[in-house]
């Protein structure tokens, strides 16, 4: 109560919650992290963010199932042959109230009428065709008989064009009948105009000046008066597909009959000019509409462009076509049949599209949307901080100065921090500087400029190949998502603690192909069979040749003994199980390459294949490197820790 006024409140109703909290972007980005860190697909995370919605409301999967249900109930609305049933029931009262009136009347007339409807055809529309000349004794039924036609005629121009329920108040009459043939003449005129390519302004013009009464959406081209008509000439066609041949024949004769020759002329012209402009539309699809209440003309050719337009919502919301996006989605559309919530539902989701390209979370591609180097440096950091939350680091705030920092060895000396600087925090040169300030006293204050860093030097690079299994046995034995999590890892690793370090992450299934983060990322696994370490280790031998001053470092992670080595000839690669002899001997003579080279060479073996640890256990034994069996839980551990013994004991 304030002034005398009452006040009520309620949800809001005027579009998207103004007070709504932001989308937490970066959850959103971390949410699609976790899929692929658990051995999901890229794509699929991505797609998966958008179908369930950020925190699981108010997706496209919801939109989707609101669709399919309202689609069904639209399937059940009644018999699509209720014009047919309607007209037979209408002339039926006809003939009866003729009867009636020939009864009682005694003259050799009255008896040819009655021979003349008694010898009418079973057919309720070849019925209605012999009795256009016939000369009705009974006003009642004369009346009767003129509703079929009238009715019919009106629910057909009423479907086709929504603009002519005033004017078709009088569908008998000839002057309106005549000012229909006038404008369908003009109308099919311009379109054929339009579809020749020919410039139609100046007739478009000229037509809604004279017709534009009949077009309440007050089109504003020609192309948008295309797009109001052809939806509903589909409609119809739909209606006439979705009929028995026996259904569709009777329901195209009554309507032949009820608008006249030249009328339906003028209307099956605008069909096939409609047609060819708008091939897109599902013309021709029929639909098994079912219910007990018998539809008319125009309540079943409604039911059917509804279902249409269900048909496209429903392909918009399933993104499921190459280069889809949110913007795809006809809001309108949305609202139109889902309701305003379903559409503020799909305006947020476009915002967290937008947000999370402007932001540089992700871009879009030929394939749609993928994560941008950005949310990779984040995804890599959150596998990097899981796997280091494992490794016995000492309790929380302590710094092992041994092995922190950016690459390189502690000098003794220290400077004030900057901005981005990953070097060891020197913590009595810090508290001595914000006392110095501050003055001696409990508790010391620290402030921005009391921060210094250890200098560091440059430590020698080393250039590192990580090898990854990628055949089909690593998802299907549940290894997909730790491998990914441990590239990714050791990715972020090198690039933020030891940039001077050349990582190349390489992954093979019958042949090998260097990978990019983005790329193991988005990478799928490949159905087709083959393990070809051999491929990846020349792969691998490439990568340190292309830095020969730094250390050269392979690690490889795989759940198979080779099956598969290139072929010298032609370098097509050559599979076989169990593994051929030449698979063997090309793989050695890589691994021999590599030892020459004076690489470390060092195997985790996934799994407790017989012939794999066989096949390691000699690689090992001839490269001097070593083997690890980690359980998948550990395998990140395992290399992330490899890795920095490595660099800490390198030769």
């Amino acid at each position: 109560m304030a002034g005398g006024n009452r006040f009520r409140y309620g949800s809001w109703r005027g579009g998207p919650d103004p007070l709504a909290p932001p989308y937490d972007v970066r959850a959103a980005v971390d949410a699609v992290g976790a899929e692929v860190l658990a051995g999901g697909s890229l794509r699929e995370a991505l797609r998966n963010l958008l179908r369930r919605g950020p925190g699981g409301r108010g997706g496209l999967d919801d939109l989707v199932a609101r669709a399919r249900r309202l689609r069904r109930e639209a399937l059940r609305r009644g018999d699509l042959d209720g014009a047919v049933t309607r007209a037979r029931a209408l002339l039926d009262q006809a003939l009866a109230a003729e009867r009636d009136e020939l009864r009682g009347r005694d003259d050799d007339a009255a008896r040819f009428a009655e021979a003349v409807l008694d010898n009418l055809p079973s057919s309720t529309a070849r019925a209605i065709e012999e009795l256009s000349g016939y000369e009705w004794v009974s006003d009642e039924a004369r009346a009767t008989y003129q509703r079929i036609l009238d009715g019919l005629r009106r629910d057909v121009l009423e479907q086709r064009f929504s603009g002519l329920r005033d004017a078709m108040r009088n569908a008998a009459d000839p002057a309106v009948q005549r000012q229909m043939v006038e404008m369908l003449r003009d109308l099919n005129d311009l379109l054929a105009r339009h579809d020749r390519g020919e410039d139609t302004t100046d007739a478009f013009a000229e037509f809604m000046r004279r017709h534009g009464d009949l077009f309440p959406e007050k089109p504003e081209t020609v192309d948008e008066l295309v797009d109001a008509l052809a939806r509903r000439a589909a409609a119809g066609e739909r209606l006439m597909r979705s009929l028995s041949p026996n259904q569709r024949e009777e329901l195209a004769r009554m309507m032949e009959s009820a608008l006249g020759p030249e009328l339906a002329r003028q209307l099956a012209e605008l069909t096939a000019n409609l047609r060819s402009l708008r091939p897109d539309l599902a013309w021709d699809r029929a639909e098994r509409v079912r219910g007990n209440q018998p539809l008319g003309y125009a309540e079943a050719a409604g039911a059917l462009g509804e279902i249409a337009e269900l048909d496209e919502l429903l392909d918009q919301l399933g993104q499921e076509h190459p280069g889809a996006t949110l913007d795809d989605i006809d809001v309108e559309s949305v609202q139109r049949n889902l309701g305003r919530d379903a559409a503020d539902d799909v305006r947020r989701l476009r915002e967290l599209e937008r947000e999370l390209r402007r932001q540089g979370w992700v871009t879009r591609g030929a394939d749609g949307l993928t994560l941008s180097p950005k949310a990779l440096r984040r995804l890599g950091g959150t596998a990097l901080r899981r796997i280091f939350a494992e490794l016995e680091t000492g309790r929380r705030g302590q710094h092992d100065l041994r092995s922190a920092g950016a690459a390189g060895e502690i000098t003794g000396a220290s400077r004030p921090w900057e901005f981005g600087d990953e070097q060891p925090l020197d913590v009595v040169r810090t508290v001595a500087r914000a006392v110095r300030r501050a003055g001696a006293g409990v508790p010391v204050t620290l402030a921005v400029e009391d921060f210094e860093v250890v200098e560091t030097e440059r430590r020698a690079s080393a250039a590192v190949a990580l090898c990854v299994d990628l055949s089909f046995s690593m998802i299907s034995e549940g290894r997909w998502g730790p491998m990914k999590q441990t590239a990714l890892a050791l990715a972020h690793l090198i690039a933020t603690r030891f940039p001077q370090d050349s990582l190349q992450i390489i992954g093979f299934g019958r042949e090998a192909m260097p990978l990019t983060q983005q790329e193991l990322a988005g990478v799928e696994p490949d159905l087709v069979q083959g393990t070809n370490l051999q491929h990846a280790l020349k792969l691998a031998g490439r990568h340190l040749r292309r830095h020969p001053g730094a250390e050269p470092v392979v690690l490889v992670v795989t759940d198979g003994e080779p099956t598969a080595h290139l072929d010298p000839d032609d370098g097509v690669a050559v599979f076989h199980w169990p593994p051929l002899p030449e698979t063997v001997r090309a793989t050695i003579a890589e691994v021999d390459r590599l030892t020459r080279y004076g690489a470390t060479l060092n195997l985790f073996m996934l799994g407790e294949d017989p012939g794999l640890r066989r096949f390691v256990d000699a690689v090992a034994r001839r490269c001097g490197g070593r083997v690890f069996t980690p359980e998948l839980a550990d395998l990140g551990r395992y290399v992330v820790s490899d890795y920095l013994r490595i660099r800490r004991g390198r030769r």
